[in-house]
């Protein structure tokens, strides 16, 4: 109950995520969006339903609990809508805006609504770069233990000087060398501690019930399910645009290496497809309820893992929803702390076809890697 209440107090009153956690890539590959697409999402930190736009979905329907996580994705559209570029860069990809505040009050509140605007009004510091955390990423509590982290590496100057030398590599095998000697000094029993911690894996967005997943396959929990994260993406994939993890090390993006929102590119395409962007501060169930539909994508993150161990009733209902508002052929995208499609109710399986194949090969690619499987479906009509 304890552990309950901490998670709960943490995503009740604060910002979790300030960037998404998904690549982006491997959805779009999976999804295989078009301009026929009604996608429903959680909205998170909204990098990647920006990305989606890039296919030009006809709507693309963001859905958080959070509502903190909204008006983020909310601030992101009106700088598309009232901004120019150079704005959009500076608050997101330098997450430092010395400006923020005249900008914010001049333009970018016409494209939110009061409560949107009020939240920003009281935390434009974040990107003011003043005081300790010094961007925009540093915040939220996910950048916190960024923060606390970076901080960690810092006092050791051999630690630091291995991931700066990591994180810069372009050869493979080099690579392989310099992130087992980095892990060697990393992952020690005080950093151990931390990773398994409770009240820092509720700082980053996961639940206890997902920490039970992680405690079942490794013996030191978080640690051990971080490290085979790590193994995978520092060993197995190149880093040259993994702006994933460089982005926590450094607190900002490269114009060479960032999402592609904020690619100078795609602003206009991103600008006119904006419109068809909304967020909604609700669940997945009650969205459905209000707003029922034919889509033909739903993108659902992780949730369902909360569910399955916290909430029978409510996976139930929310799948029953989701099915009788699937469009024929409609997709499933979903991801998972465990290994397999065990969260899924058997009354559902049999009526969505799996495609394991293609989830896998994609999953392989994912520059995250914080995730233990990941699975695509298709509604049987």
């Amino acid at each position: 109950m304890l552990k309950q209440a901490i998670f709960n107090r943490i995503h009740h009153s604060n910002l979790v995520y300030n960037t998404c956690w998904e690549d982006p890539r491997c959805d779009r590959a999976l999804l295989q969006l078009d301009d026929s697409s009604k996608v429903v999402m959680i909205t998170s930190a909204g990098c990647n339903a920006l990305d989606y736009l890039l296919d030009h979905p006809a709507s693309v329907d963001c859905v958080d609990l959070n509502p903190r996580q909204n008006a983020l994705l909310e601030l992101k559209k009106s700088i598309f809508q009232y901004g120019a570029h150079h704005d959009l860069f500076q608050f997101f990809g330098q997450g430092v805006h010395r400006q923020a505040r005249p900008i914010f009050e001049d333009a970018l509140r016409h494209g939110l609504d009061q409560p949107h605007a009020r939240y920003w009004r009281k935390h434009l510091g974040y990107f003011s770069g003043k005081g300790l955390r010094r961007s925009f990423y540093y915040y939220g509590s996910s950048g916190l233990v960024a923060y606390i982290v970076k901080n960690l590496i810092g006092t050791s100057k051999e630690t630091a000087r291995l991931v700066y030398r990591l994180l810069d590599c372009a050869d493979p095998e080099m690579q392989k060398v310099l992130y087992y000697r980095l892990e060697a000094r990393l992952f020690n029993p005080f950093f151990v501690r931390f990773l398994d911690g409770h009240l820092t894996q509720s700082l980053l967005g996961v639940p206890e019930s997902q920490q039970q997943m992680a405690r079942a396959q490794f013996k030191d929990g978080m640690a051990g399910y971080v490290r085979a994260c790590f193994r995978h993406v520092f060993t197995e994939l190149p880093l040259r645009d993994n702006y994933f993890w460089k982005l926590y090390f450094f607190g900002h993006y490269t114009p060479d290496c960032c999402p592609n929102y904020l690619l100078p590119e795609h602003f206009e395409t991103l600008k006119t497809n904006s419109a068809a962007l909304k967020t909604h501060t609700t669940s997945i169930s009650e969205f459905l309820k209000n707003n029922p539909g034919q889509y033909t994508h739903f993108v659902l993150l992780d949730h369902q893992d909360w569910l399955a161990a916290n909430d029978q009733k409510a996976l139930r209902e929310e799948w029953e929803l989701i099915l009788a508002n699937s469009a024929n052929n409609a997709k499933y995208l979903l991801r998972s702390a465990g290994p397999d499609l065990r969260f899924v109710p058997e009354s559902i399986v049999s009526q969505i076809e799996f495609d394991t194949e293609a989830a896998a090969a994609q999953h392989r690619l994912d520059r995250v890697g914080t995730y233990a499987s990941v699975h695509l479906g298709q509604y049987r009509a």
